[in-house]
């Protein structure tokens, strides 16, 4: 199981970008079942709050819709994990509070990797954070894990 960032969800739909088509063919290998993905609710409500600032809001809508069915069952951030995500944030300089509870997320459910074209995730030891794009991105959809 993988956990996709905002990043992989907004390149996706976005407009032209050098990882569209990367994270387009993710997407699609998710949604024939090649590859198993989750995300948390508030990744889905930061792509439809990013989306509804450059589009129509009750498309942005629709596509929240179409992610959280797509990324079923979303992966809920709970005290326990957000506490973790807080620790991550202390200890992580470069690694905003929003995208620490997420690795912390990610690692509660085990994840095998997160995808992510954000930097800071490189900075998590415990955590695999592959970009599209790279070879690693190739391997994991070659892998259809």
């Amino acid at each position: 199981m993988i956990v996709l960032d905002t990043t992989v969800l907004l390149y996706a739909k976005g407009a032209d970008h050098p990882l569209r088509e990367t994270c387009r063919r993710l997407i699609e290998a998710i949604r024939v079942g090649r590859v198993r993905a989750t995300t948390t609710p508030e990744v889905v409500q930061e792509f439809v709050h990013v989306r509804a600032r450059r589009r129509d809001r009750s498309e942005a809508v629709g596509l929240g819709h179409a992610y959280a069915g797509l990324l079923a069952p979303l992966t809920v951030v709970d005290e326990q994990v957000l506490r973790a995500g807080l620790e991550i944030f202390h200890d992580i300089p470069r690694l905003g509070a929003f995208d620490a509870v997420l690795a912390a997320a990610a690692l509660a459910i085990d994840a095998q990797a997160l995808v992510t074209a954000d930097v800071a995730f490189s900075d998590l030891g415990a955590l695999l954070a592959v970009a599209p794009g790279t070879p690693a991105f190739d391997e994991l959809l070659a892998d259809g894990q």
